[in-house]
């Protein structure tokens, strides 16, 4: 299978968690956009959803998929989403796609986070990708003099703003053998949003397309 085929065997497969008649929170990126397309064939069957962009809450309604307010949803059983990276312990990187606090909320009011991802997501150590960082835009100098402190070298991804109007810092040259450690300094430093570490939120099941079909794996199983 090519890579957008081993990401569209992954998102068909995470069907299987959504329940009927419930509200499904939907992540973000090209993976996800084929979530998305899976979702269109049981929309019949689902109340709606919560989006974590702008991108892909356009992209639902254009399907006349109906897109709650994440204010108006107290809970959400499954949020469905992709990583940049992720970790044996599944520890993620994201935010590639300038979403990740969205991302984060919605995987916070989530009970289960559901990855879809293809194998070349898949690594030992975080830290290849560079490290997303969403930052107020007057403080974009002195966090990055703060990241730079970390051992990173922050790069100012011009051009670029977030749905609430941020910007984003991107982190290069970070081994991250310690993400929750890391998470927590990087959202302590004054002018973060938030960090594009998903360690204290990880996910719950990873649904990973290879070569030769989908992978399930559950933290469950990390945990047993």
């Amino acid at each position: 299978m090519t890579q957008d085929e081993m990401k569209k065997a992954a998102s068909w497969a995470a069907l299987k968690y959504v329940k009927k008649g419930s509200i499904v929170g939907v992540g973000s990126g090209s993976t996800v956009n084929h979530f998305i397309e899976a979702l269109d064939s049981i929309k019949d069957k689902i109340k709606g959803v919560v989006a974590s962009s702008e991108a892909s809450s356009q992209k639902l309604k254009s399907l006349e998929i109906e897109v709650f307010d994440c204010n108006d949803v107290p809970k959400l059983g499954v949020y469905v989403d992709s990583a940049d990276e992720i970790n044996p312990t599944y520890d993620m990187i994201k935010g590639g796609g300038a979403a990740l606090t969205r991302e984060k909320i919605v995987a916070a009011i989530s009970d289960k986070f559901i990855c879809i991802i293809d194998s070349t997501k898949v690594v030992e150590v975080l830290g290849a990708f560079p490290l997303p960082v969403e930052v107020i835009p007057m403080a974009r100098s002195y966090v990055a003099r703060q990241l730079t402190k970390l051992g990173g070298d922050p790069v100012y991804r011009e051009g670029i703003f977030t749905d609430d109007n941020n910007i984003i810092i991107d982190v290069h040259n970070m081994k991250i053998t310690n993400a929750k450690m890391l998470e927590d300094k990087i959202n302590t430093i004054p002018g973060v949003v938030t960090v594009g570490l998903f360690a204290r939120r990880s996910a719950d099941i990873v649904i990973t397309g290879t070569p030769k079909g989908t992978e399930l794996k559950s933290k469950d199983c990390l945990l047993s």
